[in-house]
């Protein structure tokens, strides 16, 4: 019988607790009722006033902009087998071009670095940044090491980058994401888009919650808090800040833009800049195929046509209860603790601080939730025994007789109820409805991976001493699969020498002799130790695509039409043929991802490409497309054999020595280390827009000086025969004699 006074002395007191449960439950959810009624009130209006009057902005208007330099900054910490994936995705989907992507590593992570290097052999627009201090340290640490890459890269390319975006080694990007940056970062300060995880196995409650808290959040409670407060908290990934913003925090700062005592140094930054009195917008952008109607859509059943097609970011997030709670763990540090003694309560925005509560309410209402759980799941316990054990005690019901706990509970109930409606809402306009009813049951498992996060959160703080001493706990990351892995680029040396065209004496002599202002494949040619042909099989393996020797001069005029003299000089190649709605083009060096990418996207068909032998392309160039002809060389040699000066067999041989003689301006400067391959691919983006020539347009712009332009013209020009000293030097040899011998 004591048991049972024990039982019921606990049960008294189950009840006070329920009802102080129940009041903080109460109070809530009518905070987050609050947000529900702003969200649908604003929609509805909007529905039937503004998109009434003004049509949905599509798609095709980011385009009318120009490209403005975009910078991606990346840090990375043990990423080995992401980076690499990350890059080659990024490279082949994403519909910009002029953009760069740093990638911040540390000394003491070999791998990383190793990865990194592999990618940067593909990819000339990925530059790899190595840490002042061994890792890890923090995220806003490695990012500001970044951002001094940046601004490095940017006096040494003499460009400046208009925009820098935030983003994890393991984010998917959307294709359309620069091109919407690029279209708004004149008129904004941060902008973030939503992020809306992968799904993964529906049994795995820990990574499915976090689909559903991102669904929510970033489809209603965001988009209210711009809408009336300005303020936009940045995810840490699909946010892009303008320059002057960055320049803003670096100088609040003291040079260094990034806290690098906070955790969550992306939220810390939305209210830096908001006090700054800078515009943030949070911005969920459908790109929807205007060519199809609604119902011819791909679409999950209880998708939304526009929320399913939003630009957003895509990733996997922690998929084990551990790992899950350590990353919300420390984001609870960040923005409650940390948070709270960097950002205090605003003493005239009542609006901001009202959102500052709903970021802090967490560390309570996650263990209220919990509690709650425990108590149902005792009165459901007890209300069985009583209901179906034979001949149970009957306790007194602690609602007995209690008109305000069961008024609380029962409006609790209701509260309950639209807050799974909602969920279900916005889970289903993006996965579609079997997720949003899959969420109900997960909001539960949700709630206790919360409550462990937040109890893990203290225990850190309280080891401390102080929010600020807690170390960055980092998230290990997965990617989708993309196949075949990066490997790095084998050298052409390397090549050569397998294909027995060179032997390794010849190539250390080679590179210890050559002549500056000449790669080392040109010299090799020059010198006679290989062929053009050679040197292109070589460069054709490398890059694995085919090989093929042209004549550009009986290239069809129709297929040079179908590519500008802006894209034919700006990347260096010639069309070929137009084989089953796939463009050939000829190039004399391997044509990266990004460019591949963005040539396909200009030309609007697939490409393909072929190597061809030294000098082919650059003739052709010069006779199809050049701004600034001189005589044609063809045109000298055929006269000279027509006239009799020269025999049918020399003009062949003389042809052949022509071509291979022949390189591009920009080869030299590369060659002379003045600009490195990624700084010129930013610089050839500008001036292609213009009609100067591009020395000049170097110049103009500091890029290089009066005197390099100078130095590199006098050392092409001494390289390249002109087409009438070669005919001269042909009528005075023995013409039985190869020509190529004669002149040797």
């Amino acid at each position: 019988m004591w048991l049972v006074d024990i039982f019921s002395t606990y049960l008294f007191g189950l009840k006070y607790l329920s009802i102080f449960i129940a009041i903080c439950i109460a109070i809530s959810s009518f905070d987050d009722l609050i947000i529900d009624v702003v969200y649908w009130v604003r929609h509805i209006w909007r529905h039937f006033t503004i998109f009434r009057r003004h049509k949905y902005l599509e798609a095709n208007q980011l385009y009318l902009p120009a490209e403005k330099p975009l910078a991606i900054m990346i840090p990375a910490w043990n990423e080995t087998g992401v980076i690499g994936n990350m890059a080659q995705l990024a490279a082949t989907t994403l519909d910009y071009e002029n953009y760069h992507i740093f990638v911040g590593t540390y000394p003491n992570d070999p791998d990383t670095q190793r990865d990194v290097d592999e990618v940067c052999a593909y990819f000339p627009n990925i530059h790899k940044v190595v840490c002042a201090r061994p890792g890890p340290t923090s995220k806003a640490d490695c990012l500001n090491n970044v951002l001094d890459a940046i601004f490095q890269f940017e006096l040494r390319a003499n460009l400046q980058f208009s925009g820098f975006i935030l983003h994890d080694s393991e984010d998917v990007i959307s294709s359309m994401e620069l091109r919407l940056f690029n279209y708004l970062v004149d008129k904004k300060d941060l902008i973030q888009v939503p992020v809306y995880p992968f799904e993964r196995q529906w049994t795995n409650f820990t990574s499915m919650s976090y689909l559903d808290e991102f669904a929510e959040v970033h489809g209603k409670d965001i988009t209210v808090r711009e809408a009336i407060a300005g303020q936009v908290p940045s995810a840490g990934v699909g946010t892009c800040f303008s320059r002057r913003a960055v320049l803003a925090l670096v100088e609040d700062g003291d040079g260094i833009a990034f806290d690098t005592q906070s955790l969550t140094e992306d939220y810390d930054i939305g209210f830096r800049l908001k006090e700054k009195g800078m515009k943030e917008i949070f911005v969920r952008f459908p790109v929807i195929d205007t060519s199809k109607k609604i119902w011819q859509l791909s679409r999950v059943f209880g998708q939304a046509y526009r929320a399913s097609q939003v630009i957003c970011v895509r990733e996997y997030f922690p998929d084990t209860v551990g790992t899950a709670v350590r990353q919300k763990a420390r984001w609870i540090i960040g923005i409650v603790f940390q948070g709270y003694f960097t950002h205090n309560w605003s003493k005239t925005d009542w609006i901001l601080n009202y959102f500052l509560w709903r970021d802090r309410k967490g560390v309570i209402t996650n263990f209220v939730s919990f509690i709650a759980m425990i108590i149902l799941v005792q009165l459901g316990m007890l209300w069985l025994y009583q209901n179906l054990w034979p001949d149970a005690y009957l306790f007194l019901s602690i609602f007995e007789n209690d008109i305000f706990l069961k008024a609380i509970l029962w409006l609790n109930l209701y509260f309950m109820i639209n807050r799974m409606a909602q969920r279900v809402y916005f889970v289903s306009i993006y996965y579609g409805l079997i997720q949003g009813l899959l969420s109900i049951p997960r909001l539960f498992w949700g709630n206790y991976i919360n409550f462990l996060a937040n109890w893990h959160a203290i225990r850190r703080i309280v080891k401390e001493g102080n929010p600020h001493r807690v170390a960055w706990d980092k998230t290990t990351h997965d990617f989708p699969s993309l196949g075949e892995q990066n490997r790095a680029r084998r050298m052409i040396g390397q090549i050569l020498i397998e294909h027995q065209c060179l032997t390794h004496a010849q190539l250390e002599q080679a590179l210890t002799h050559k002549a500056r202002g000449v790669k080392i494949g040109t010299w090799l040619v020059h010198e006679g130790l290989i062929t053009a042909e050679d040197l292109a099989r070589a460069i054709a393996e490398q890059g694995r695509v085919g090989y093929e020797s042209i004549d550009a001069y009986q290239i069809d005029p129709l297929i040079i039409e179908k590519v500008t003299d802006n894209i034919a000089l700006q990347y260096a190649v010639l069309p070929l043929r137009l084989e089953d709605k796939t463009l050939t083009l000829a190039c004399e060096s391997v044509i990266d991802p990004i460019s591949l990418a963005a040539l396909a996207r200009k030309l609007k068909c697939k490409i393909k490409y072929v190597i061809a032998p030294l000098g082919q392309v650059t003739v052709g160039l010069r006779h199809w497309y050049a701004r600034h002809r001189g005589e044609d060389p063809r045109a000298l040699l055929d006269h000279a054999r027509q006239s009799g000066q020269i025999t049918e067999i020399q003009a062949s041989e003389i042809w052949a020595y022509f071509t291979s003689y022949q390189l591009l301006f920009a080869e030299v400067l590369l060659s002379l280390g003045r600009i490195d391959a990624a700084s010129l691919s930013a610089v050839l983006l500008q001036h292609a827009k213009t009609d100067e020539n591009l020395g000049s347009f170097l110049v103009s712009r500091n890029i290089v000086s009066q005197e390099t332009l100078e130095n590199a013209l006098l050392i092409q020009k001494k390289i390249q025969p002109t087409m009438q000293s070669l005919i001269d030097k042909a009528t005075l040899i023995d013409k039985t004699k190869p020509f190529t011998e004669a002149t040797s």
